[in-house]
């Protein structure tokens, strides 16, 4: 048994979790930056989409439905491309929405201008 992946489904957490969920909590969280939403939006938004997920590991690819260990798995991974998307958007934002105030200092902060 594998720490994250289910037994024999590497190729199914990289697809399923990683790359069209990762998408679509990036996109997420994107959006929720783009409206301006404070964090803990887009954080409870990844609730729902997390258990989506679970189910369809279940129901595609016969994956533990009730299993609480790859349930926080997949929350873990989605929140973290959540919180990516969030704070990118924000960073830029700030930085082209106030320029004579705030300039990015990295792909994910800004700081104030001196």
């Amino acid at each position: 048994m594998s720490l994250f992946i289910e037994d024999g489904h590497h190729w199914v957490f990289l697809v399923l979790t990683v790359i069209m969920g990762g998408g679509a909590a990036f996109m997420a969280g994107r959006g929720m930056a783009k409206k301006w939403r404070p964090i803990w939006m887009p954080i409870i938004a990844m609730v729902p989409l997390t258990l989506g997920l679970r189910f369809l590991h279940f129901a595609l690819f016969q994956g533990q439905l009730t299993s609480l260990h790859y349930l926080l798995t997949d929350g873990i991974v989605l929140l973290a491309f959540c919180i990516l998307g969030y704070r990118g958007t924000l960073a830029s934002k700030m930085a082209n929405q106030y320029p004579w105030l705030y300039q990015k200092s990295g792909p994910l902060s800004w700081r104030a201008k001196s």
